[in-house]
């Protein structure tokens, strides 16, 4: 354990991933999410195959035990990255971030409804106490009034389903780590999106200028890059230790939200993200109590010789 290592990687992580959806709002007014979605995907084969082959895991990257696991992990995980994408194009950069942030609370209530995991009163209050924070987000979007826009509405709608789609996706991939190899998890992700993303290729995709296809394909290195970083940090360090540190992206999305694009965030999605946030750090800590009491109770049961 290099536990310092460790919350480098997942803050590198952090930023490559928050560059990179800023990259995708950039792109949103010319190009549908599907054709992002596939250089996302297409262009991040590249970095995690060499990655793979530096840590001699291209066998095990190919090798997949459970394939209809894999392909209804990578149907969740493109459809999550779709909405997320085209939310983009109707919202600022801070909001669908915060939004997003439905996602680990909602993996509490999957994981205890479609695996069984037992959720107490503290993790569960937690969970609706974040929930209230989305919603507080979500409000301005949503409300009726004479200034509600259609487009934004729509944007709100986008982010939340894309975060219920990316818990499921979450919850799918606990399953998939009981037979299945990271590394495996990671390939076979990037190739159930690229093919899905291929299908929306009759519907409004666009020619990219030379420039345009640059900023398309860095979107994937940037992918490839922060899946890499974001892997690597939770073998340095304990993940209730680094999962907390996810939240750093909403001070990255503020400023390039504010100086990349122009979007100064209100008083309301800023108290909406701080008790989101609050709520996420919450459950980590009581997982990470839950953790250290397991473990004692293991040491206590185990024989000493």
């Amino acid at each position: 354990m290099r536990p310092l290592r460790g919350i480098l990687l997942k803050l590198g992580s952090v930023m490559t991933f928050v560059v990179m959806a800023s990259l995708v709002k950039y792109l949103s007014d010319d190009f549908p999410p599907g054709q992002i979605v596939f250089f996302r995907s297409v262009f991040a084969l590249p970095v995690i195959l060499v990655w793979l082959a530096l840590r001699h895991e291209l066998r095990t990257g190919f090798r997949a035990r459970k394939p209809l696991g894999h392909l209804w992990r990578g149907l969740l995980g493109t459809s999550a990255m779709g909405m997320g994408f085209a939310s983009l194009g109707y919202l600022p950069l801070p909001e669908v971030t915060a939004i997003g942030y439905a996602a680990p609370l909602l993996v509490v209530v999957f994981a205890a409804m479609f695996l069984g995991e037992k959720v107490r009163l503290f993790r569960m209050t937690a969970v609706g106490v974040g929930m209230i924070g989305v919603l507080i987000v979500l409000s301005p979007r949503l409300s009726v009034g004479e200034d509600l826009s259609t487009a934004q509405a729509l944007g709100a709608m986008l982010a939340l389903t894309g975060a219920v789609m990316a818990a499921l996706a979450q919850v799918t991939v606990r399953k998939l780590v009981a037979s299945e190899t990271t590394s495996a998890i990671v390939f076979w992700f990037s190739i159930t999106a690229a093919g899905v993303s291929l299908i929306t290729l009759p519907w409004g995709w666009v020619l990219p200028t030379l420039w345009q296809a640059s900023v398309l394909i860095l979107t994937g290195l940037l992918g490839g890059v922060g899946q890499i970083l974001l892997t690597s940090s939770y073998r340095e360090a304990d993940a209730s230790l680094i999962a907390p540190f996810d939240y750093a992206s909403i001070l990255l999305a503020l400023a390039i939200g504010y100086w990349g694009f122009g979007d100064a965030p209100s008083p309301t999605m800023l108290l909406g993200a701080l008790i989101v946030v609050a709520a996420g750090i919450l459950i980590i800590w009581r997982e990470r109590q839950l953790g250290l009491e397991r473990t004692r109770q293991r040491k206590v049961m185990t024989p000493q010789g």
